[in-house]
């Protein structure tokens, strides 16, 4: 940046392709947020902004709206009170039919935010539906973190945050999808009881969790989808191994199985390459996309997330 003469520091980009960025301020090494701007990125430690340069699937268009509601529930798994997104179609309201539900995991550090607001899902639902590219469904967004006593992610070395912590977290999450939210969504969404009508998915962390989850249970769910996932080649778990090492099994009760993620992730890219040659080698039926030149991205994810939708529950 240059600081003009009264004392303004300014920077101009090249012009830039339609697409939601993310940046911030180095004032003398410390990291800021733009404080004259409306969009701080959602995270449990917020040090980022986002701004939209429309043009693109995530633009908030003249189309038909879904309805966005932030419910707040008591988690008898995790014995404290828990929210949640929840997404329902343009039109939910007038229909008695019952509607396929996508539970979408955030990656680690964001917050139940994420996706709505970095990852635009409610737009993306939007404009697919408009343009009648997917089948109308809920989609619930949970929190990825339980934040039990003995799960709070901040208590754990980054060093040691994925055998230490991840574990834990993630069987707490999955009780509290299984026991809580569920029943939750059952009780109070119209929405299909089978396999097939129920999805999970979700970003790093949030992909670990949909492997946890999705492969914990199979029968439960008919699609699991991990985005630049942790998976067991870093974070061993030992009911998802179980399901790994029964291929048959998987392909009986899954319709879909996706795992994607970015030629450069230097993040979780062992992980995506340790899973996808279980995969292979198990002959377990799966779609796989890597996104070229890119890394651990919201430029991998707000596109698989679109690839995914259109995807799941077609008949």
């Amino acid at each position: 940046m240059q600081r003009s003469d009264d004392g303004t520091w300014s920077a101009k980009t090249e012009p830039l392709k339609p697409n939601l960025y993310e940046y911030y301020f180095n004032v003398d090494g410390f990291r800021s947020i733009d404080t004259g701007g409306n969009a701080p990125k959602p995270q449990r430690q917020v040090n980022g902004s986002l701004i939209l340069v429309p043009g693109s699937i995530l633009d908030i268009r003249n189309v038909p709206h879904g309805d966005l509601r932030l419910v707040t529930l008591h988690s008898n798994a995790l014995n404290s009170e828990r929210q949640m997104y929840v997404y329902t179609p343009p039109g939910y309201t007038n229909s008695s039919e019952p509607l396929p539900v996508l539970y979408l995991y955030h990656g680690f550090g964001d917050t139940v935010g994420s996706w709505v607001v970095q990852g635009r899902a409610p737009q993306i639902l939007d404009n697919l539906l408009a343009e009648k590219k997917i089948q109308p469904m809920i989609v619930v967004i949970p929190d990825t973190e339980a934040d039990t006593p003995e799960a709070i992610a901040e208590n754990f070395a980054g060093v040691d945050r994925r055998k230490s912590f991840f574990p834990i977290n993630a069987d707490a999450v999955d009780r509290e999808l299984i026991e809580d939210l569920i029943p939750y969504m059952k009780k109070q969404y119209r929405v299909r009881d089978d396999a097939d009508g129920r999805a999970v998915a979700g970003l790093s962390q949030g992909g670990y969790q949909a492997l946890v989850s999705g492969l914990s249970h199979l029968g439960t769910f008919g699609w699991v989808a991990t985005f630049s996932g942790v998976s067991t080649a870093t974070v061993p778990n030992k009911a998802v191994d179980d399901a790994l090492n029964d291929p048959d099994r998987i392909n009986k009760a899954l319709r879909g199985f996706t795992v994607t993620g970015g030629s450069k992730d230097m993040i979780t890219g062992k992980d995506t390459a340790g899973l996808k040659t279980i995969l292979d080698e198990k002959k377990i039926a799966h779609d796989y996309h890597e996104y070229p030149d890119l890394r651990h991205e919201m430029d991998v994810w707000r596109p698989s997330l679109a690839a995914l939708l259109e995807k799941i529950f077609k008949k």
